[in-house]
């Protein structure tokens, strides 16, 4: 007794803890393991880090230099002479502090590339989350469709013995079944391969608790990691107020315009690229007989090194304000769009809302056949109608959520 209620228990337990496990997974959990676990956004970052070290590398000091040299006579190989030079050379000073104001904004337009990449990547994700949403309420209308026909199908059979239907009303209906259940099966097909989609984006790594197999993780439903139902994000009326902040938290603009500074910053370097580069050492001589020591000081004028470099960074900083200013017009333009479009998807999914909503059409439609008041060829016209209803409706919802999770990327 003890042991069955042991058994019991702990498989009370295994429930309560799956189905804890099944609550806590979502959209922006699933969207929080994909950012932990996508090897894409992995590399970007280690690569990110590489390059920002390197920029901070371009700002080190030469290395420093030792050199000696030991002469004799050569008539007489015991007169001997020694001379040690260690030296560090640096450029002018100033030049430290403008290349390290130009490499401050150069890192930080690869910290807004990396978010840029961060936020391409979850919106790719988010995406398919919606689509696969919008596979499983798309499988739950074919399997109530299966479901009709197949009552159909029982109810058909029965009136054919009776003699109250003919063969063809009943093959008419194993039709509907085909049918449905082609559908649904082609729906499983799409739903499985999206979910391969979101598995590769997390790394193949599981969503849901477990341990990868040698397959590679098991696919989990929409069920288990909770995109069962659409967000319905409101829309918001005065997009004007939104707009300027949705520019403005666009890290591809925000690196163009990290870029654009570390260009003019490029700019003034290579202008003071003409100043002339620094030496001091220490020289230790022994052509006297005793050791003589003293400091070496001395300059390098760039005759020839810096030649062309401040045209060039001139044009480059130039090249980078237009290409601030297109990508501008550009991002303006696609919100504009973006905002149109999902504003016109929500009118249309209110309309079949408000037609949709409290009217039970397949209820009504069972209800009149079976009753005789309709054939069956008016019931599967108006059934059809419904359906089709029905899946453009989540049509809609599914397109009209990836356009406004394109549309508020910068949030994700």
């Amino acid at each position: 007794m003890k042991s069955k209620i042991a058994l019991l228990t702990a498989g009370w337990l295994l429930w309560a803890g799956t189905l804890r496990a099944q609550e806590a997974m979502g959209l922006t959990q699933v969207l929080r393991q994909i950012e932990a676990n996508n090897k894409e956004l992995q590399a970007a970052a280690q690569q990110a880090k590489a390059a920002q070290w390197e920029n901070r590398s371009g700002n080190n000091l030469p290395d420093p230099t030792l050199s000696y040299a030991h002469v004799w006579d050569s008539r007489d190989s015991e007169i001997t002479q020694g001379e040690l030079i260690v030296s560090q050379s640096f450029d002018f000073p100033t030049l430290y502090a403008s290349r390290h104001r130009m490499n401050r904004f150069a890192n930080a337009a690869i910290d807004r590339e990396l978010q840029a990449t961060r936020q391409r990547i979850l919106l790719e994700a988010k995406q398919l989350c919606i689509q696969l949403t919008a596979l499983h309420q798309q499988q739950l209308l074919y399997k109530q469709r299966m479901q009709q026909a197949d009552q159909l199908a029982q109810l058909y059979r029965k009136r054919l013995e009776e003699g109250d239907a003919n063969q063809l009303e009943v093959n008419k209906i194993k039709l509907e079944q085909l049918n449905a259940q082609t559908a649904y099966r082609l729906t499983e097909t799409a739903l499985q391969s999206k979910m391969q989609q979101l598995l590769a984006l997390n790394g193949q790594q599981p969503l849901t608790a477990g341990r990868p197999t040698a397959l590679g993780p098991a696919i989990p439903s929409p069920e288990a990691i909770g995109l069962t139902t659409f967000a319905n994000t409101p829309l918001p009326e005065d997009f004007l107020t939104l707009f300027g902040d949705l520019v403005a938290a666009d890290p591809q603009l925000q690196a163009l315009e990290q870029s654009r500074l570390a260009a003019v910053k490029q700019l003034s370097v290579s202008r003071q690229g003409w100043l002339p580069k620094l030496e001091l050492g220490y020289r230790r001589n022994t052509e006297s007989g005793h050791p003589l020591n003293g400091v070496v000081v001395g300059f390098s004028i760039p005759l020839f090194e810096n030649r062309g470099k401040a045209k060039s960074a001139r044009l480059q900083s130039m090249s980078l304000d237009f290409q601030r200013e297109d990508a501008l017009g550009k991002e303006q333009s696609r919100l504009n769009s973006l905002y149109e479009e999902a504003s016109q998807l929500h009118q249309q999914i209110q309309a079949y809302r408000e037609t949709l909503s409290g009217q039970q059409h397949l209820a009504l439609l069972d209800k009149a056949l079976k009753e005789g008041e309709i054939s069956l060829i008016d019931y599967f016209v108006e059934a059809t109608l419904v359906y089709e209803s029905e899946n453009n409706l989540i049509e809609l919802q599914s397109q009209y959520e990836q356009v406004v999770a394109e549309l508020f990327r910068c949030k994700l």
